[in-house]
């Protein structure tokens, strides 16, 4: 019980540091002797990379011996990434005994989900897990289904469907990018390759999101960035935080901004974590959750101003 209490602090602790994706109900039903059902809400949280994780409340409900359980867990997983389909998953819950044996219980399980996206900003994943309760012996197999709002996805806009405001889903023009680079005092030339930068950009709208995506199925933020620029002739690092130090630094405001420019975001403290390419009129264009989209660079607007607040700062590549 020991060690269940402290892998349960370590995973509290990191999940709190992560930003909450989105919270989940989960209901579930448990194959043991005797057997029970189960009910979870919590919040789910994306650590770093394919890696997430959630903070929930549990009730067990069951007869005999297993008693009825009131308690929390967390739980860490695997490539559940925002975009449809298999993760691993595993955790630990402990909590009050109101019935039964004894007066608390803890338990660790393992297993895989699937997830997919029926509406905007909503999951839907069915687990099956082997899930072992104790003090006692209390082992099954738990199958339960939950049901997930995403706020990287509903904070998002464009490609993905998501709500947002609906200037933010109409994509510029290439005219309308060339002008707003030659109003900025970029030459003929410069403007025409920026211009096609964004329009490579552009022409992915709506592929998945794929954490380490390149192109092939899908693109992670800073896979957008490389492949929008290469496509055009240019080379970037393969990392956010890396091509958050490429080209020459631009003020934060969005005045100082024009197509092409790289707007950087953190969201703790000014440690880059997420990327996306400026394409004009606030609006830039990037892969969340929610596969490549655009969104608003507002404080004024309902799905913008969560970005706006991570905005950290602007590199421009081409001059």
């Amino acid at each position: 019980m020991r060690l269940l209490a402290c892998v349960a602090l370590l995973l509290g602790t990191a999940a709190t540091r992560a930003t909450a994706q989105g919270v989940g109900f989960q209901f579930g039903y448990l194959w043991t002797d005797p057997p029970g059902v189960s009910y979870r809400l919590g919040y789910s949280s994306r650590l770093w990379g394919p890696v997430g994780a959630e903070l929930h409340g549990v009730h067990i409900n069951s007869s005999g011996a297993l008693g009825n359980l009131w308690g929390g867990g967390a739980d860490l997983s695997l490539f559940r990434s925002g975009s449809s389909g298999l993760y691993l998953v595993g955790g630990v819950e402990g909590g009050y005994n109101a019935a039964g044996s004894e007066t608390f219980r803890g338990s660790w399980s393992a297993g895989l989900g699937y997830e997919f996206f029926p509406l905007s900003g909503a999951s839907l994943s069915f687990e099956g897990r082997y899930r072992v309760v104790g003090p006692g012996s209390y082992d099954g197999v738990e199958l339960g289904v939950r049901l997930g709002l995403d706020r990287g996805s509903r904070r998002s806009s464009g490609g993905s469907g998501a709500t947002g405001s609906a200037a933010t889903s109409a994509p510029p023009t290439r005219e309308s990018v060339e002008a707003s680079l030659a109003t900025a005092g970029a030459s003929a030339g410069s403007a025409s390759r920026i211009s096609n930068v964004v329009q490579t950009a552009l022409d992915v709208m709506g592929t998945p999101y794929r954490w380490g995506g390149e192109g092939d199925g899908g693109f992670d933020c800073s896979g957008l960035i490389q492949y929008a620029y290469a496509e055009n002739g240019v080379t970037l690092p393969r990392r956010s935080a890396d091509q958050a130090r490429q080209g020459t630094s631009v003020a934060r405001n969005v005045e100082s901004l024009r197509p092409g420019d790289i707007l950087t975001f953190a969201n703790d403290g000014t440690r880059v974590s997420h990327v996306g390419l400026y394409v004009g009129n606030r609006k830039f264009i990037h892969s969340a959750s929610g596969g490549v989209q655009l969104s608003l660079l507002s404080d004024e607007d309902v799905s913008g101003r969560w970005w706006f607040r991570r905005w950290v700062g602007a590199r421009r590549i081409l001059d």
